[in-house]
């Protein structure tokens, strides 16, 4: 039966901890830049961004290049398919499925950002949303990560940049 694997440990506690505190450190971050700034820094995808940048620092979908360029196409997707097309169904689901295949053919693929061109659809946004959430908020979210997975000994990150 296909399916039938074991499942993979649980995280050590320590681990654990690590990601709760990366999490909470970067979405306050990103927040507190948001209240003080005045400017839309908050995007609903970074939460789940933060699951793999300080869950999974070491995976391909962590990477800068992934995080930064994974949100600017999927969002940059999502607005180029609400301007030809509108806000329908059919509309966000072919963006969402082109911003897959493009991060895809991209080597930029980040899951968290396949939920943009939704967010897109659903708020209708004009075109500063490639700046502001999306691109200024995944750079300063990359930036929490490079400094916070780098404090514990043996934790390195990124693995790559580009």
């Amino acid at each position: 039966m296909k399916g039938g694997g074991k499942c993979p440990p649980l995280a050590d506690i320590r681990q654990v901890a690590i990601a709760w505190l990366g999490g909470v450190f970067a979405i306050a971050v990103v927040a507190w830049l948001a209240d003080a700034s005045h400017l839309p820094l908050v995007l609903g995808s970074f939460g789940a961004s933060c699951v793999l940048l300080f869950g999974f620092p070491d995976s391909p979908f962590s990477q800068p290049r992934n995080v930064i360029a994974g949100h600017f196409l999927a969002s940059l997707t999502g607005l180029v398919f609400l301007a030809l097309f509108g806000a329908h169904w059919w509309s966000m689901a072919l963006a969402t499925g082109t911003a897959i295949a493009l991060m895809q053919l991209t080597g930029t693929v980040h899951p968290p950002a396949g939920s943009n061109p939704v967010i897109v659809m659903l708020s209708a946004p004009a075109w500063k949303f490639l700046l502001t959430p999306t691109l200024i908020g995944a750079v300063v979210l990359v930036m929490m990560a490079v400094v916070f997975n780098n404090l514990p000994k043996e934790r390195t990150y990124p693995k790559y940049w580009i």
